[in-house]
Order: C-alpha cells, then sequence, then structure tokens
C-alpha cells in the first residue's frame, strides 16, 4: 500500500471518499482543536496557542507534526483554529479584501493602482525588484548575443509562469501554510520538508540577501568611482563588499530599532521601484522612435551566439533570479473568489504582465546600449542614464536602483529574522535565537545571526554572479522536486480536492527545462 503522509486522517487518499484535505483541515482539525484565540500581546510573533491540526505517523514511528514540527517558510497567512475566517473577497477584477491590507502589505495597494486587481498586483510585485536591474549583464555575457539573451528571457518567463502555475494547484489541494515546505512534507516526507526549511535558514534567505546587498554596494561604488577616477570599469570587490557589509549592519540596526519602518516606507521604495522600471521602458522607445538606437540592433541580433549549452543553464539561472517572487502567487488563493475560475486568470495575467515588462526593459536596454556595454556591466541602469542623460542621469537612476534594493533589503531582514525567531522557539535552533529584545520586543538575537549569515556570504560568495548561481542551484533544486509533488500527489491520491488543476503541458514544461538546466550545471563543473 502505499504511504500517505496523512492516511490515518483522510480516507480521500486511501479509499476515493469525497472527503477533502481542506474540509479536515477547517472541520475536523478545527474540532479536535480547542477554539481559543489567539492572543498576540505577549507573543509579537503572533503565533498565539496554535493547535496540533495534522500529524504525520510513518512505517517507523517517526511522529512529525507537519503544522508544528515543519517550520513555515513563506508569507502565507495561517489558518489556526478558532481564528475567525473572513470572506474571501479577491476577485478577478475587484480586488477590496478586509485583510488584503495587512496580509499583503502596501506594495500591492499601489501596483493595483497599475493593475486593476490584487491578485495580479501581489504576484507582480512580488517579481518586480533588483534583478532587472543587474541580472541582464550576466545574461547577455552567458548568451552571446542580443537575440539569445531575449530568448532566454522568454524561456525565464516561461519558467516562472508554469511554476506559478503548479505551485497554485498545490495550494489548492494542500490549504497549509508554508509554500514548498508544506507541499514537501505533504507529497514526500516531512523530513524533506525539515531540510529544505534548513536550507531556507542558512542559505537561501541569507544568500538572497547578501545578492541585493552586493547589487546596492556596486551601485554606490559606481557612482563614488565614476566621480573620483578616469577609469571606473575595474571596481575593487573589496570596496563593494565593505559598502555591502554597512547596508546591513544598518538594515539590522534599523529591524531591532525601529521594526515598523518597512511599513512605513514601502510606499517611498515601492514607488521608486516601479518608477524605474516604467522609466527604463519608455525612455528606450522614445530613443527608437528619434532612430537613435544603438549598435545592438543594427547589427543581425544573433550575431555573437554561444554555441555551449552549459552557459544558456547559467544565463537561465541569472534570468530567473529576476523572476524570484512567483513562487508566492498561490498566497492569493484563499482569499479569492471561485479560485477555480479566477486563480488561472490571475497567474496567466500577471506572468504575462511580468514576462512582458522584463523583455520590453531588456530592449530598452540595447535600444541604448551597445551588447558589449550590456554583457560587461552589473549596473546596468546606471550606464542606461548615464548614456541618455550624462553625469545626472547616472545618479538619478543609480540612486533609484541603490534606494529600491535598500527596501529590498530591508523587508527581507524584517520578514527572515522573525522566521529564525520562530525556528528557535520551536527548537529547530537554539532557544536564545527566540528571544526578544526587553524594550523593543523585536527578535535581537535572530536578526544578528540573519546579519551574520548574510555577510558570510557577501565577503566569501565570490561576487554577484557567483552568488546567483550558487542561490540558483539551491533554490531552484527544491523547486524541481516540488513541482514533481504534484504529479506524484495525482498518482498517489487522485480523489483529494484541487479548485485549481493545472494541464499536464504546463508541468511538463517546467520538470523538463529545470531538468536540464540542472543537468547542464551539472554537466559544466564536471568537466576537467
Amino acid at each position: 500500500m502505499s504511504y500517505s503522509p496523512i492516511s490515518t486522517r483522510s480516507p480521500a487518499s486511501s479509499s476515493g471518499s469525497a472527503t477533502s484535505l481542506r474540509a479536515l483541515e477547517f472541520s475536523e482539525g478545527a474540532q479536535r482543536a480547542p477554539r481559543t484565540p489567539t492572543d498576540t500581546t505577549h507573543d509579537p510573533l503572533g503565533r498565539g496557542n496554535r493547535p496540533r491540526i495534522f500529524s504525520t505517523n510513518t512505517p517507523t514511528s517517526f511522529v512529525f507534526d507537519v503544522q508544528r514540527d515543519s517550520l513555515n517558510i513563506g508569507l502565507s497567512e495561517s489558518t489556526r483554529a478558532g481564528d475567525h475566517v473572513t470572506e474571501k473577497t479577491i476577485g478577478l477584477v475587484n480586488g477590496e479584501s478586509p485583510t488584503f491590507q495587512s496580509l499583503y502589505g502596501i506594495e500591492s495597494l499601489i501596483l493595483f493602482i497599475f493593475f486593476c486587481n490584487l491578485g495580479v498586483a501581489l504576484v507582480v510585485g512580488n517579481q518586480i525588484g533588483s534583478g532587472i536591474f543587474s541580472s541582464p549583464g550576466l545574461v547577455a555575457a552567458d548568451a552571446g548575443s542580443v537575440g539569445a539573451s531575449l530568448i532566454v528571457w522568454l524561456l525565464s518567463g516561461v519558467l516562472a509562469w508554469t511554476g506559478a502555475s503548479s505551485f497554485a494547484e498545490l495550494g489548492s489541494a494542500i490549504p497549509l501554510s508554508g509554500g514548498a515546505q508544506a507541499y514537501l512534507s505533504y507529497a514526500y516526507h516531512p523530513i524533506v520538508s525539515y531540510l529544505f526549511s534548513w536550507t531556507a535558514i542558512s542559505v537561501l534567505k541569507p544568500a538572497s540577501n547578501a545578492i541585493i546587498a552586493v547589487i546596492f554596494g556596486e551601485y554606490l561604488n559606481r557612482l563614488f568611482y565614476d566621480a573620483t577616477t578616469a577609469d571606473a570599469s575595474n571596481i575593487p570587490q573589496w570596496a563593494i563588499r565593505i559598502i555591502a557589509s554597512f547596508a546591513i549592519i544598518i538594515v539590522s540596526i534599523l529591524c531591532v530599532w525601529t521594526p515598523r519602518l518597512a511599513t512605513r516606507v514601502a510606499v517611498l521604495f515601492t514607488s521608486v521601484k516601479i518608477a524605474a522600471l516604467i522609466s527604463v521602458i519608455i525612455m528606450g522607445f522614445i530613443t527608437l522612435s528619434r532612430g537613435k538606437i544603438s549598435t545592438a540592433f543594427k547589427t543581425p541580433v544573433f550575431d555573437g551566439t554561444s554555441p555551449n549549452p552549459s552557459a544558456y543553464a547559467l544565463a537561465l539561472f541569472s534570468g530567473l533570479w529576476a523572476y524570484e517572487g512567483w513562487d508566492q502567487a498561490n498566497y492569493v488563493t484563499g482569499e479569492m473568489k471561485d479560485p477555480a475560475r479566477n486563480m488561472p486568470r490571475v497567474i496567466h495575467t500577471s506572468m504575462t504582465t511580468v514576462t512582458l515588462l522584463f523583455l520590453f526593459t531588456n530592449v530598452s536596454y540595447f535600444l541604448v546600449l551597445d551588447k558589449d556595454v550590456v554583457s560587461s556591466s552589473n549596473t546596468i541602469a546606471l550606464e542606461f542614464g548615464r548614456t541618455l542623460f550624462g553625469s545626472v542621469g547616472a545618479i538619478i537612476f543609480a540612486g533609484m536602483v541603490a534606494v529600491s534594493c535598500f527596501g529590498a533589503l530591508n523587508g527581507a531582514f524584517f520578514t527572515n529574522s522573525r522566521l529564525i525567531c520562530a525556528a528557535g522557539r520551536e527548537g529547530f535552533l537554539p532557544s536564545l535565537f527566540g528571544d526578544l529584545h526587553p524594550v523593543r520586543g523585536t527578535p535581537v538575537n535572530a536578526t544578528i545571526l540573519q546579519a551574520v549569515l548574510t555577510s558570510f556570504f557577501v565577503i566569501f560568495g565570490g561576487g554577484f554572479k557567483s552568488l546567483v548561481n550558487f542561490y540558483s542551484v539551491a533554490s531552484w533544486g527544491f523547486y524541481f522536486l516540488t513541482v514533481l509533488g504534484l504529479v506524484v500527489l495525482r498518482i498517489k491520491e487522485p480523489f483529494l480536492e484541487r479548485s485549481v488543476e493545472v494541464k499536464c503541458k504546463f508541468v511538463d514544461t517546467h520538470e523538463m527545462l529545470m531538468a536540464w538546466i540542472i543537468g547542464r550545471i551539472e554537466h559544466s563543473y564536471r568537466r576537467p
């Protein structure tokens, strides 16, 4: 008999009963647990008295509570027994959810102005970040030509698109908070989820923070060296690491001393980020209309295309870094009216929007800058501004990207430090990391650990490209397993209720592309 993670609880997994996992969570789970309101007065993390919702009994009598023992990695809202269940109010064209502002933040409300849908705004806002202002150089360098790099950006969008669609089905079938962590636990075994949790705390989150800090350091150093030296092409790595380390220290202090700063300045950081992206697209096409395009589009766009398949795998990893955040698309499912109809529309609309925005942005870069300039720069927005408006343009665009990076780093530290604090309280880490500041009530020890881990990757990570490749291999390996879990569950539990069901071609496309990328990366590292 095949093993099911909730075989003692879910008849649907063994006998084909119509009883669904979602019904078990919201009805049976709530009945078995005391309906005690969550008290956050003495618990700033808002955990309250969390009941045991699901238990996993393995053949070796190893008991693992999916809700308690698997640390929730993600931004989704936990559904605890005793909590008031709000009405689902996110539709396709109207998204005035009463809980949306507190759950998803001001950023989505700003993007709502542009996209007129909060579900679409959330998915788009999670992906637009520092990556589109730094990754194009790596993609162009690995792909070798303008045409090949644009194809890489399109394929990266397809991968993110198919991944988001697959996560939407997993989220509807497995109504547990935590995203990939919960899906890995249910589809395979809690130990897989445990490994992912540890990897996220020790590698994925710090490495992601380090990448943002390095981008921040590169942009500020490029500004300084452009103003003080004749040749600013070779900025020493120690200068970038010093600035990045200072940014980490400042953000850590702010997170401990003024914990509400992240929400108060979210409007500024998000506005700057969107303004920078839209400005690049508009100015690029204005250049096209004036007929003053660069040599990138005056020569055949596929000249210089790399013949090395492994180079395209590395280019895809760099492109996928810019699309990071697609995995949070399914977090709006619980707040949505008729998710079976509206969730696919939200994903298709948002992923189409992001893919087109990134393609237009890259086209604008090549319209203004030569291919060699794009391929050799990690601070492409600065080069873009300087080519159009001289030193003033360089300062403006570099400042916008730096502000956006600082805001992203601040928000990441705010959430990740609380993740570490929760891990300390749950016993995954030493209990001292679960302690709060006696006056401020902030996770000071967790923030210090987060700063140390991030600084380690900044100092010893080998620079922007090495960090992106390292992070991508670790994260997309787990994403591959997570999406494969969708196939596993369709075989193991075909009667599991799914309000959203993805076509097989989406899953097959994602898994085949990811298998090829991971295989090429492994092959390139094995070659002498």
